[in-house]
C-alpha cells in the first residue's frame, strides 16, 4: 500500500495541467484551436463547479461556467491555453477523444475525476465514478484504474452508467487515501471514504461573478473570461 502511495498519490506530484486527464477519463472533452486546448465537462451540481474552479485556479487556467441545457446540470470550462495543447494532441484523433497510449491516473488525476462525476453507493461499501459516451475510452480507462490498484467493474446505461464502480470498503479506503482530503465544498458522504452525515443544502449558484473572474499567474492583471450573461436570480452566470 506504502508503494502505491508514493507512486500514485496526490504528493506524487505538485498540480499541473496534465492533470486534466483526469476529466477526459469521464466526461470531460477536450477541443484545439490554433497552438492552445480548451477542457471542458458537465457536472450535475453546483458544489462541482465551485471545486473544479479551485482545481482550474490552483492549476493557473483561467475558467468559467454556465448553466447546461440537462436541468439542474452546468458546463465548466477552462479558456484555452498553450499549456493545455500536450493534452489536445495526445487525446484527439482528428475530432474523436481517445485515450492516449500511455494513460494513467494517479491521485491528481482521480482528485479531478471524483470532483467531476464521483459518487458513492447507496450501501456506502462502494464509489462510482461516471464516463463519457465514447465506448471505446471505456477499457483504456478501466486499465489504468487497475493498473492504480483500484479494479473497478464496469457498468452500462441500464445499471445507472455508463460508470466504473469501485466495491469493497478496503478499495475506497485506498481511493481515499490516493485523492486526499475532500475539497471545502464537497457535501458530506460525496467523497471517497467519508460517510454520509447530516448533509447541508447544496447552494444552486456555484459561484459569484466575481469570484469566478481569476488572474493569469504572474501577470498582474484579470485573466480573459468569456463576457458576463445575465440570468434574473443567477448571478455570475457566463455565456460563451
Amino acid at each position: 500500500m506504502d508503494t502505491q502511495l508514493s507512486i500514485f498519490g496526490i504528493e506524487a506530484h505538485p498540480p499541473g495541467p496534465g492533470d486534466l486527464d483526469g476529466l477526459l477519463a469521464g466526461g470531460g472533452q477536450v477541443v484545439r484551436l490554433g497552438g492552445t486546448a480548451r477542457v471542458s465537462i458537465v457536472v450535475d451540481a453546483a458544489w462541482r463547479v465551485r471545486v473544479l474552479i479551485a482545481e482550474f485556479t490552483r492549476r493557473g487556467l483561467a475558467t468559467s461556467w454556465d448553466k447546461a441545457t440537462i436541468e439542474g446540470h452546468f458546463g465548466v470550462r477552462t479558456a484555452y491555453s498553450s499549456r493545455l495543447a500536450p493534452l489536445g494532441t495526445r487525446w484527439l484523433r482528428g475530432a474523436v477523444k481517445r485515450p492516449p497510449p500511455d494513460f494513467f491516473l494517479d491521485g491528481q488525476r482521480l482528485r479531478l475525476w471524483c470532483a467531476a462525476a464521483g459518487q458513492p453507493t447507496e450501501d456506502g461499501d462502494g464509489y462510482s465514478l461516471h464516463l463519457g459516451t465514447e465506448e471505446e475510452c471505456w477499457k483504456p480507462v478501466g486499465k489504468a484504474l487497475a493498473m492504480a490498484g483500484l479494479p473497478a467493474e464496469l457498468l452500462g446505461v441500464r445499471a445507472g452508467g455508463p460508470l466504473y464502480r469501485i466495491e469493497g470498503r478496503r478499495r475506497v479506503a485506498h481511493l481515499a487515501e490516493v485523492v486526499g482530503d475532500p475539497p471545502a465544498d464537497v457535501p458530506p458522504g460525496m467523497w471517497p471514504g467519508k460517510k454520509v452525515q447530516d448533509a447541508k443544502p447544496d447552494s444552486t449558484v456555484p459561484v459569484s461573478s466575481k469570484s469566478a473572474r481569476k488572474r493569469e499567474p504572474g501577470s498582474g492583471r484579470p485573466a480573459a473570461t468569456p463576457r458576463e450573461a445575465v440570468f434574473p436570480g443567477e448571478p455570475g452566470l457566463f455565456d460563451l
